[in-house]
């Protein structure tokens, strides 16, 4: 099984990663830098006092009495060697192409003067002795047992320390790099053309300060854009109606017959078309209602009961049991435009809703009409866009309708969308927050 390491995706990710990596990097050169030197340091002091020992021990030893240096060996003694008045413990002859540095020293320090012999000991850690003659010809053996430079205790404890931090470093440092781009993100995705969205803080360094300006700006003009163009929409479907007006009361004087029926059935056409267009600019602008505390189960209730009122196939199914800060208008409007696109379809239409936990509330129009193609079911959210070929406005519609519930659902913070079902039909779901401003 071969591994494979892909770079990581987020930029927090990858900042962190590059940050953290050349850091140690540095660091641990600069702290393997600083132990080798400390470590050659010591080396040397070390070597430079065993010479002078060696020194001292073998001329204190040339000059006592034969029966008296037994009694100051003791006085000689160190952690890692010791003097021998013998020849020691038996052993291999050492490989001097491979001996420890103490070997050299004790070569340079006496191989003048003395001939020297070194043996490998077998031992669970490294030991080895060298020997050596005296002048009286007494034979000396010199014990070491070679150990590593203790570690100072609190190196391990500072190296800990330095790597934590430059962690806490790092974090920091993508954090804050990071957030601008965060909540730039955060704003793109919560953008509305009616210009409710959320201005970033224009405080802050200047590149990020900029940037923010920057989009306020932009999101400012898109505003005015979208503005401009649903007034003109509106103002030119609502002067149209004044012309059809007109034109249906001069149709009603003429004679009866078929160019009649056909002159009033083109302009009703008009003016549903032109009824619809104000609808959906009016979408636009949610704004002018107040958000009120609703009884979401009265609300469905009420809306249910209008329906089987007129004899209308129409079901509730599920309780909330709770409330809901939203626009009531807007919502019903929304509601009773997926349940009239469902009794128009399928000549009956189920009403479901559920909570959803911390994810809000879902209100489910549901049908066993034709549906809708895979293909079709994000278009149909458009303007103007007709699953229905013809240009019936009893089958085919204005396409305005899913529009104008799409822009409403926008409006009340919510999500609008449609799948088939199983076995047939279209469900069509509004989700809500808890609460929707």
């Amino acid at each position: 099984m071969k591994l494979t390491f892909g770079w990581p995706r987020t930029l927090a990710s990858r900042l962190s990663l590059i940050f953290l990596i050349s850091l140690v990097l540095a660091h641990g050169l600069s702290f393997g830098l600083q132990f080798y030197e400390r470590y050659q340091s010591a080396m040397t002091l070390m070597l430079g006092n065993l010479e002078q020992d060696l020194t001292t021990t073998v001329a204190v030893l040339e000059r006592l009495p034969a029966n008296e240096r037994e009694a100051w060996l003791p006085r000689f003694e160190h952690a890692n060697y010791r003097y021998i008045l013998g020849t020691g413990q038996p052993g291999t002859a050492m490989d001097m192409s491979h001996s420890p540095v103490s070997v050299r020293s004790m070569q340079a320090t006496l191989g003048r003067e003395y001939t020297l012999r070194f043996q490998d000991v077998p031992d669970i850690r490294p030991h080895y002795q060298a020997h050596l003659t005296l002048s009286d010809g007494s034979p000396l053996t010199i014990d070491v047992r070679p150990s590593i430079m203790p570690l100072s205790p609190w190196l391990p404890l500072l190296l800990i320390v330095q790597l934590v931090l430059l962690f806490t470093c790092t974090w920091l440092a993508v954090r804050t790099a990071i957030r601008p781009l965060t909540r730039l993100s955060e704003a793109v995705d919560n953008l509305d053309p009616n210009g409710e969205g959320t201005r970033l803080d224009e405080s802050g360094p200047t590149e990020v300060a900029f940037a923010a300006v920057a989009f306020n700006t932009m999101q400012q003009r898109i505003a005015t854009y979208v503005k401009e163009r649903m007034q003109l929409l509106a103002a030119i479907s609502h002067d149209l109606q004044t012309p059809i007006t007109r034109m249906k009361l001069r149709a009603e004087f003429m004679d009866e017959g078929v160019e009649k029926d056909k002159l009033w059935s083109d302009l009703s056409e008009m003016q549903h078309l032109v009824q619809e267009g104000v609808a959906y600019a009016r979408s636009m602008d949610t704004s002018t209602e107040a958000v009120r505390r609703v009884d979401l189960d009265s609300f469905l209730d009420s809306l249910t009961f209008d329906y089987q009122d007129m004899n209308k196939q129409v079901q509730l199914c599920g309780k909330t049991g709770g409330v809901i800060d939203t626009r009531p208008h807007a919502l019903r409007r929304v509601l009773v435009n997926l349940t009239d696109n469902a009794l128009k379809f399928a000549g009956a239409a189920e009403i479901k809703v559920q909570t959803l936990g911390d994810q809000g509330l879902s209100i489910q129009v549901l049908d066993r009409g034709p549906g809708i193609a895979e293909a079709e079911l994000l278009e149909v959210l458009k303007p103007f866009y007709r699953v229905e070929s013809s240009r019936n406005r009893d089958t085919g519609g204005t396409g305005l309708g899913l529009a104008i519930s799409q822009q409403l659902a926008s409006a009340l913070g919510g999500t609008l969308s449609l799948s088939n079902r199983d076995g047939g039909g279209l469900c069509a779901e509004l989700r809500l927050p808890k609460k929707v401003g």
